[in-house]
């Protein structure tokens, strides 16, 4: 049986908005002691100021082996970021216990550890020294450090002078290879361009096959079902699910959207991006009657939605949707047209942006559709990643006794078949789709 590295047991933390620190300078006393008067005589306004009592984490408990790699997951304000601060001993619980066995790495937010003051030579030393290592061994993995970072010019510089760019791969890097027994990582790498992300994803994966300890927080399910071994689904402060990382996203992404099949996108969504010139402000999935629904039958209609407002004058955009798998597999990148003719868009226009698929051929699953819009090409006024979820069902157009799963392909296709003898003309073809057997 393999060791413990982690065993969480009824972990609560509360915060109290509205409630000050233990030192308040003179100004903030005399204050305080006019407000006490006021709410004295006024029982309303008493029961209004009094701090807000939030828990971030309620009554978590599981175990976490030595050599698991555990992606956690869940929207924004679940506890995520609040768990790795408690199994990284900055913040303090509530209530409840934490077990950790062996050295912990923590990488949560940029920056975290460094000295701005220092140069980056010596924050890989104050690091390596925080973590307990010798000098010894920083010594031998100095050089994989800096080449891995890429900040070999700016080595001897005082890191409040990096961008935060840099401040990143200097901070994974020294976190990922000072070797730490176990690698905690919150979404900091959102920060990074493509290819560094891409660098830093590779470099957990080695870690991982070392046989080391990983706790990942991610947005990206992609990375998670690449990545992981096994996962936990935080919901409003609590385990929601722990157990392997497909039945995790499978749960993530049906709570993702709760109006079957429709969205309202005014508000902030996590990870969205762009100028805001123009804005997706609500989307829909409908069917071939127009009503909203988040289940669908393999080629059978599907009609996306979307409801653009702009905030400047744009005289026209385009339009691209992009429906994912639920490991992150592009299946379908469905560009508008750039001859289309859009209504013109302004400070007080709106409009409806449609694309509708006659015969989806998607194989029963799960899936994720993400939007966006722009000037141009390179131009981008706003992008929505998984705005919508819906899930696709094996309809009666399919139903030929083939056995539809991801096994065999992602994607229907219209197609024919036939037979000859060889050096004569096809004398019979079959119409059929993609993955049907024809005898």
């Amino acid at each position: 049986m393999s060791a413990l590295a982690f065993r969480v047991n009824q972990l609560s933390k509360l915060y109290s908005l509205g409630r000050r620190g233990p030192y308040k300078t003179l100004r903030e006393s005399l204050n305080d002691t006019v407000t006490r008067c006021f709410r004295r005589s006024n029982s309303k306004t008493r029961d209004a100021d009094l701090p807000e009592n939030i828990w971030a984490l309620k009554d978590v408990s599981f175990d976490i082996l030595q050599g698991e790699v555990v992606g956690i997951i869940g929207r924004n304000g679940a506890g995520k970021s609040t768990l790795l601060k408690i199994l990284s001993r900055i913040t303090e619980p509530t209530q409840g216990s934490v077990e950790v066995y062996g050295r912990v790495g923590s990488l949560l937010e940029v920056g975290t550890g460094f000295h701005p003051e220092l140069t980056g030579r010596e924050n890989i030393y104050l690091n390596g020294a925080i973590l307990g290592m010798k000098r010894t061994e920083i010594n031998r993995r100095f050089d994989e450090i800096v080449a891995f970072a890429e900040t070999e010019k700016f080595l001897d510089t005082p890191v409040k002078h990096y961008s935060s760019g840099m401040y990143m791969r200097l901070a994974f890097a020294v976190a990922a290879h000072l070797e730490p027994e176990i690698l905690l990582v919150d979404e900091v790498l959102s920060v990074g361009d493509a290819a560094f992300q891409n660098k830093c994803l590779g470099k957990m994966g080695d870690v991982a096959r070392s046989g080391r300890t990983v706790l990942f927080v991610s947005h990206s399910m992609a990375s998670i079902a690449t990545l992981c071994t096994s996962a936990i689904l935080m919901r409003d402060g609590a385990v929601a699910h722990q157990g392997r990382p497909e039945a995790c996203i499978d749960q993530y992404l049906a709570g993702i959207n709760e109006s079957k099949g429709q969205t309202d996108l005014r508000e902030g969504k996590e990870c969205r991006r762009g100028s805001g010139d123009a804005r997706i402000v609500a989307a829909r999935l409908t069917d071939t009657y127009g009503v909203p629904s988040d289940r669908f039958e393999c080629q059978g209609e599907l009609v996306i939605e979307m409801e653009i407002e702009g905030v400047a004058q744009i005289p026209s955009f385009l339009s691209t949707i992009a429906i994912r798998t639920r490991t992150g597999i592009t299946v379908l990148h469905l560009p508008s047209p750039p001859d289309l003719s859009w209504s013109s868009i302004n400070t007080s226009g709106a409009a409806t942006v449609r694309c509708r698929i006659p015969q989806c051929g998607l194989y029963p699953g799960s899936y994720v559709v993400s939007l966006w819009i722009g000037k141009n090409a390179h131009q981008e006024l706003d992008w929505v990643p998984d705005a919508l979820t819906f899930s696709m069902e094996q309809g009666a157009l399919t139903s030929y006794g083939f056995d539809m799963s991801w096994r065999h392909g992602l994607y229907l296709c219209e197609n024919s078949w036939s037979s000859a003898r060889c050096g004569s003309e096809p004398d019979v073809e079959w119409p059929t789709m993609a993955g049907d057997f024809v005898h």
